[in-house]
């Protein structure tokens, strides 16, 4: 772990904190390396059910990478190799996290900081947050994964609008093309945030990752039903989240249900 990276786990909710506000929350490579172990470490707690990724500092996300250690070791092929990995792990870990995940974005949320909020599920963020994807203004290409990542929210045309230009969308252009799902105010980010929290975890945490792990397979390319989803889809019936939401409706209650 590192401190520029902090998890906090409180009952149903974990959160990753950027805390590296000298740095405007650059991403340095210990940084990447400790995104997955994390992210394991939230999602081996059998109470969390969301996992939200935010700055410790206010008015800021991530500047993206770190440009200073790019600078100095970016012509170290075994640096370099490092790196890429790294990066990978981190996008991979947060991306394929088995329960929902939410970026809250305050401020700049630029390059790799970008690449992080686009491998969340959802992404909320303030009047004062601005996006942008900059490879092309330091003569650098992104790994594919993160493209897919962009076009998979915006379709290809704005991707690559994004992606040509390298130019710093504000949250209101972010929200009408599809980057963020709720856009809000400054001084009511935190509160709309908490919400949607709350009516994430509210909610069957079996219905929640099943129903993540199949829209992930859909954006990986399957377009029907397989013996896998359909034993998925038939299960449900037999589960205890099923049972006590059955039970709530007919009681005209809350459901309650169990960890995960």
């Amino acid at each position: 772990m590192t401190d520029a990276l902090q998890l906090e786990i409180d009952g149903p909710v974990a959160r990753i904190a950027f805390n590296r506000a000298d740095k405007r929350n650059a991403i340095s490579q210990a940084m990447w390396e400790a995104f997955p172990r994390l992210v394991d470490a939230a999602v081996a707690e059998r109470t969390v059910r969301i996992l939200v990724i935010q700055s410790a500092t206010p008015a800021m996300f991530s500047a993206g990478a770190d440009i200073g250690e790019f600078t100095e070791k970016a012509r170290d092929p075994v640096w370099q190799a490092g790196n890429r990995r790294a990066l990978r792990g981190a996008q991979l870990a947060i991306s394929r996290a088995p329960i929902p995940t939410l970026a809250v974005v305050d401020g700049d949320c630029v390059g790799a900081g970008c690449g992080v909020a686009l491998a969340c599920d959802m992404r909320i963020a303030s009047s004062r947050a601005r996006f942008g994807i900059t490879p092309a203004k330091l003569g650098l290409v992104y790994p594919l994964h993160d493209i897919k990542l962009l076009v998979d929210l915006v379709g290809p045309g704005q991707a690559r609008r994004i992606l040509y230009t390298g130019e710093l969308l504000s949250a209101d252009e972010a929200l009408v093309i599809g980057l963020i799902e709720v856009g809000t105010t400054v001084e009511a980010l935190s509160r709309e945030a908490e919400l949607l929290i709350a009516r994430i975890v509210e909610n069957a945490p079996s219905s929640t990752t099943g129903l993540k792990g199949l829209v992930r397979r859909v954006l990986d390319g399957d377009r029907d039903d397989d013996a896998d989803s359909a034993a998925i889809f038939d299960g449900a019936f037999a589960g205890a989240d099923f049972a006590e939401g059955l039970a709530a409706f007919a009681a005209r209650r809350k459901p309650v249900f169990a960890d995960r």
